[in-house]
């Protein structure tokens, strides 16, 4: 929402993730780049977000998509060059769009010249090796443990090319701070940080031995992490134009989660409780009074490159029920207080593409479980931008994508959408328009107001939002007039709908 001149941007930003992967590919190779996403800018613009994130761009092996990164002050030659970036950013500025980088500052790619290094027995202490494995276990299944030719292992919370860093060392602290700096130099608005909480690890290594709280781990969450936030912190405050971070931190409570954005930490964290409550009335209701209550600056975020797509998850044996709630969901995060994260394609009602064959599946996940994961390809497909050709416009004509797209992304492309007022996209350029007018009259906190057990109201000031997550359809709160409405309403509000709706405030 457009801000107040003493409220700072992010506050109630809207921000859209883009998976550089997979948003648009200007160089024909399959694979987009900063040139594609540069070129959609007016897109974005158009569409009514406040900024943009982009995924790790940095020269990387790529065995986690970029999250193994090899040089974190360049680009990978297969996305472009620093001068490319450069001119996103100058064009996003010139635009009105911020622009968000992400930074993975708990692991690095196993052939960044540190780790490296440490192979050859040189600054070992930047990673953390010892002579003998404990149980962890790594995220992407297996053992989070690897032997080198001297017979020592290394930690991986990930993949084996991706070496922990070793925080307590003090030259691995420093190098981020001037990795921060390199960025905020070139104009960056901000940045997300990958794996947030998981940069320190227990002191001694104990064996895990109760995996079912986060909190009780000796992997995540150490204390010792809020003092590099405040570090961080401090130095952004440095720059103008108000600098934000942006955790991506998985926790057991909304009470650690909040941690991670006192004062002089970072300014916001991703609240995955949104994204895993079921479609319940109920659980919605309780996950927005626990943020509320808990958390200050909060965000809200319904999908993003590491979970099944929320149209998939909300309507698996049906897609139209999917697409319904998806576009109910919607209403109810933009009428939230906080800030919204979008991740590419959602704005088309993309589905999660479950029945990608083996051979094209690239995710880590996939790889270290042989298979019995089906990992995190079925969401970064890329997007259609129009309804005909090899990969429906995201690459030049007669270039496939790197991943396959199926044949239903045709009627859900840029191009079929854009003017239809039934639409995906159409209906978040509405909804988006008309958040950023409301932001004049709206205050940040919300009340409740009566109704029934399947159904959530809140009003935000003027503004009443309703949510039909029940079977039958339930009454329309007072109102003096509908400003919008995911489904067709008439005097009742059907089930998986929500409306938008004024009412008089004295």
């Amino acid at each position: 929402m457009t801000r107040h001149m003493d409220i700072p941007w992010w506050r109630d930003a809207v921000v859209y993730e883009i998976y550089v992967r997979s948003f648009a590919d200007a160089s024909g190779d399959g694979v987009g780049d900063l040139a594609g996403i540069r070129e959609r800018l007016p897109y974005l613009r158009d569409l009514g977000v406040d900024a943009v994130w982009l995924t790790p761009f940095y020269p990387s092996p790529m065995a986690d998509g970029g999250y193994d990164v090899a040089d974190y002050r360049g680009v990978d030659p297969l996305f472009g060059t620093l001068a490319d970036f450069d001119a996103l950013v100058a064009d996003a500025h010139a635009l009105g769009l911020r622009v968000l980088v992400d930074v993975v500052p708990n692991h690095s790619s196993s052939e960044h010249p540190w780790f490296q290094a440490a192979l050859r027995g040189e600054g070992r202490d930047r990673y953390i090796f010892r002579d003998r494995p404990n149980n962890w276990q790594s995220t992407f299944s297996g053992p989070a443990w690897t032997q080198v030719d001297d017979g020592s292992w290394y930690l991986h919370l990930f993949a084996p090319e991706q070496p922990d860093f070793n925080w307590r060392n003090p030259e691995v602290r420093e190098e981020f701070l001037d990795i921060l700096r390199f960025w905020l130099d070139k104009g960056v608005d901000g940045f997300r940080i990958d794996v947030a909480m998981g940069l320190f690890k227990a002191e001694d290594l104990p064996d895990v031995r109760d995996q079912s709280f986060m909190s009780r781990s000796p992997v995540w969450g150490q204390p010792e992490v809020h003092d590099v936030y405040r570090d961080w912190r401090a130095l952004l405050d440095t720059y103008p134009d108000e600098r934000m971070a942006v955790g991506e931190v998985w926790t057991d409570t909304l009470e650690d989660l909040a941690l991670y954005v006192r004062p002089d930490e970072l300014h916001q964290s991703f609240n995955f409780a949104w994204l895993q409550a079921p479609w319940s009335a109920t659980a919605f209701r309780k996950v927005i009074d626990d943020t509320v209550a808990t958390v200050p600056f909060a965000t809200w975020v319904l999908s993003n490159h590491d979970v099944v797509r929320h149209r998939t998850r909300y309507g698996t044996a049906d897609p139209g029920t999917g697409m319904a709630r998806a576009r109910a969901a919607l209403l109810a995060t933009l009428a939230l207080p906080g800030s919204a994260y979008l991740y590419q394609g959602e704005e088309l009602g993309l589905p999660e593409v479950e029945n990608l064959p083996p051979e094209a599946r690239q995710d880590p996940v996939f790889k270290r479980s042989k298979g019995e994961l089906p990992g995190r390809d079925g969401c970064r497909v890329p997007i259609p931008w129009s309804a005909r050709g090899d990969s429906y416009g995201f690459s030049p004509e007669g270039v496939k994508p790197w991943l396959p797209q199926p044949d239903e992304f045709a009627e859900l492309s840029v191009a079929r959408q854009t003017g239809d007022p039934d639409s995906m996209l159409e209906f978040y350029r509405r909804a988006l328009a008309c958040r950023r007018e409301l932001a004049r009259t709206v205050p940040y906190g919300l009340e409740w107001l009566e109704s029934s057990e399947d159904v959530l109201v809140f009003a935000r000031g003027p503004l009443v939002c309703a949510i039909n997550c029940g079977t039958e359809p339930a009454p329309l709160p007072p109102h003096e007039s509908v400003l919008l409405s995911s489904g067709p309403v008439g005097g009742s509000l059907p089930p998986d709908t929500a409306v938008w709706l004024r009412r008089a405030v004295s």
